[in-house]
């Protein structure tokens, strides 16, 4: 399976950056409900397991959120390899409006 990683600066600490994400996934599910559903996700510690749906392929990984900067890593279906850049955008977009200070 192709990976994905996206690295976004943020200027707040850990525990700010995270109760700004606790609310992103229903977030998202309102906001791309046209193109996203099964939106789900879990918090161990500082990181965020998540998995969607997006077109009918399954998109999972996880969120590691640090001091000024949050990690998203993971896995894309073989089908869904030639977007990769777009999703990697999509998500940097979406985690640099949700951590602005």
């Amino acid at each position: 399976m192709p990976s994905f990683a996206v690295e976004v600066p943020h200027p707040l600490d850990q525990q700010a950056a995270m109760s700004k994400l606790t609310g992103l996934m229903g977030a998202l599910q309102t906001k791309y409900k046209d193109v996203a559903s099964d939106i789900q996700g879990a918090w161990t510690d500082n990181i965020l397991n998540f998995s969607l749906k997006v077109m009918g392929f399954t998109v999972s990984g996880k969120v590691t959120v640090q001091d000024k900067l949050a990690k998203v890593e993971g896995q894309l279906p073989l089908a869904a390899a030639m977007f990769r850049g777009r999703i990697e955008e999509s998500i940097k977009s979406e985690l640099q409006k949700e951590l602005a200070s």
